[in-house]
């Protein structure tokens, strides 16, 4: 298994496509999705990765921080899968310059009956640009190497035309099923919505430029990728170095030094994150002795676990469950 399968599979992504819109120029809105709404309907989710795709039309999208400062202006196209994998803040439309209006209150209309099942409709009337919006859950402590290594916000051509309209007509359906459930529902949504997340971190990490370091950079690595996998696909077995550039066919130094660079910390020290981030999925997610995991995590003593998660998450595994229960 790859390393980004190995992750994605460990990280259980849930998820909704819940909203067809069509705007007309000229249009300006401004949004934030928010984890709060995400767990109306996906309960155990500690972070939310948004997503905007952009059926028809074209507009731009920029993100604004807390002061109002707003970062590098993306031209968007038809085909275009937008990320915000921090739930950021952003503006979106036709002429970022007019005064924006906030999603939460754009009209909504009730589509059920109109075939293309048109939620939001806003706009001067002009050109019109139509989005299938959507949103995937996950367990931050688990998703967070594949998280920071993406950029706040980026924009990803889908390509072909083929692909895009399969994309677009598997997303009117999840539209239709966000509206009227029926049984199964809420995995065919999860499993969708993660179709979209995967296919544009797929194209995201083919187009990185020679030389770039990062988590992506280093799954696209041959060797670095292949010592990823194993780590993450077996985190209970006792690793060494020397155990994982003989399976990678690097030497020690090899290894370590190019683990390092790409990566940012070196291999045993991923590993130990990993495996207390697995500690944390499985402290918030059952009630399993913490014995138990400690003793999964690679800790002989309790005392030992208790320092390193500690140090981690900035406390105790008692008190990460106590908090996480609540």
């Amino acid at each position: 298994m790859d390393a980004l399968s190995a992750v994605l599979k460990s990280v259980r992504l849930d998820g909704a496509v819940f909203l067809n819109a069509e705007f007309t120029s000229p249009w300006c809105i401004r949004g934030r999705f928010g984890l709060a709404r995400a767990r109306e309907r996906l309960p155990s989710a500690d972070h939310v990765v948004f997503f905007h795709f952009l059926v028809e039309g074209q507009c731009k999208v920029r993100l604004v921080d807390d002061l109002g400062v707003t970062a590098q202006t993306l031209a968007v196209s038809a085909g275009d899968v937008i990320l915000l994998p921090r739930d950021d803040r952003y503006l979106m439309g036709s002429d970022l310059h007019i005064a924006p209006i906030d999603t939460d209150n754009v009209d909504a209309t009730a589509a059920a009956a109109e075939p293309e099942f048109i939620q939001w409709r806003h706009g001067g009337g002009g050109a019109a640009a139509r989005l299938v919006c959507g949103y995937l859950g996950c367990n931050g402590a688990v998703s967070r190497p594949l998280i920071a290594a993406l950029p706040r916000m980026l924009c990803i051509p889908i390509g072909d035309s083929q692909a895009m309209t399969l994309l677009r007509e598997l997303l009117r359906v999840g539209v239709r099923e966000s509206l009227a459930p029926r049984p199964g529902a809420e995995s065919m949504l999860a499993k969708l919505a993660e179709l979209i997340f995967v296919e544009a971190l797929r194209r995201h990490a083919q187009n990185l430029p020679p030389g770039v370091k990062g988590w992506l950079a280093a799954v696209r690595d041959p060797q670095i990728g292949h010592a990823l996998a194993l780590l993450h696909d077996e985190p209970g077995k006792p690793w060494t170095v020397h155990d994982l550039a003989r399976e990678v066919a690097l030497s020690r130094s090899a290894l370590a030094e190019r683990f390092a660079a790409l990566v940012g910390e070196p291999p045993m020290q991923y590993l130990t994150r990993w495996r207390l981030a697995l500690a944390a999925r499985d402290l918030r997610a059952s009630a399993e002795p913490l014995a138990r995991v400690s003793a999964r995590s690679g800790y002989e003593t309790d005392a030992a676990f208790n320092r390193a998660f500690k140090r981690e998450f900035g406390m105790p595994p008692a008190a990460w469950r106590r908090a996480a229960s609540r």
